[in-house]
């Protein structure tokens, strides 16, 4: 009679551990495995070379860890930018203005929107010689600012960053409208009968209830951005001289450009390691705070 449940609750959930470990753990074992060789993705053979592979990522390629900084400022840019911004537009829709709806829907357009054309769209607005952002700068009178924004090494990456944030921004958005929603409308209600006023209200009653939201948003835009490439392959290819390089486009050029797949492997394992600890570390800064 113990054990019936007992198994009940295995059969449930069964098929997700199968689906899980279909994959996830067992790609992530071969992976591993084809990281410990030297090989090029065509032949056969393949030479075994231990732990070689991993010791030249976290010892000696100073590319990698270059890609990690340029995804480090990438994902700082838009934790803070980003997700501020999404905010800002959430607290503005959930109030009773006009058209709110239509903004909603507008605000939400970037993220649905196919990254390769988005990424060409800006290439384009960006361009040094014909851009469209030169061209306004000009006739407003600021041909100071004029530059080649995407092969200038000192704005290649902010503007990246800046775009990426742009593209972004609706996920959190449509996150942050949905928890301002959930938070009742007698708690507001009861602070304006006290007399709170709308810097009190929000302080007092919106951010603390927002919290936890915030924190599932920043969870997502953790990974999420660390994991983006795409829209950076389309406008820079990690150029100019790897100032746009990230993670991914990394491992991509060690595939297709230097034909070393069981470094590449090694790189995957390696980055999927770092964002596990990541994930874990999130999580663990988010536990405490509950707890307090």
């Amino acid at each position: 009679m113990r054990i019936r449940p007992i198994l009940e609750n295995y059969v449930f959930v069964l098929p997700a551990v199968l689906i899980f470990s279909i994959l996830y753990i067992i790609p992530f074992i071969w992976v591993f495995q084809l990281g410990l060789y030297e090989w090029d993705g065509i032949l056969p053979t393949k030479v075994f070379v231990g732990l070689r592979n991993f010791k030249e990522i976290f010892f000696e390629d100073k590319i990698w860890w270059q890609s990690m900084r340029n995804a480090g400022w990438i994902t700082f840019i838009a934790l803070t930018f980003q997700n501020a911004l999404a905010f800002l537009l959430a607290l503005a829709c959930d109030r009773q203005i006009k058209l709110k709806n239509f903004y909603r829907v507008i605000f939400f357009i970037p993220p649905v929107l196919s990254e390769v054309v988005v990424g060409l769209v800006w290439q384009w607005l960006l361009d040094g010689n014909y851009g469209v952002l030169n061209h306004w700068l000009i006739n407003l009178g600021f041909p100071n600012l004029v530059r080649n924004w995407l092969s200038d090494p000192r704005t290649a990456l902010n503007t990246v960053a800046i775009v990426h944030s742009w593209k972004g921004f609706g996920w959190g958005f449509l996150i942050f409208l949905a928890g301002l929603q959930t938070i009742p409308s007698e708690f507001y209600e009861a602070a304006r009968v006290d007399g709170a006023s709308a810097w009190q209200i929000f302080r007092k009653i919106t951010l603390p209830l927002m919290v936890p939201v915030a924190i599932v948003v920043a969870i997502l835009t953790v990974l999420g951005t660390m994991q983006g490439f795409v829209l950076i392959m389309t406008m820079t290819d990690g150029g100019p001289a790897y100032h746009t390089q990230v993670p991914v486009l990394r491992i991509l050029d060690s595939m297709r450009a230097s034909s070393r797949f069981g470094y590449a492997c090694a790189q995957g394992v390696s980055f999927g390691l770092i964002l596990v600890i990541i994930s874990f570390l999130q999580y663990r800064v988010s536990k405490m705070y509950r707890q307090v």
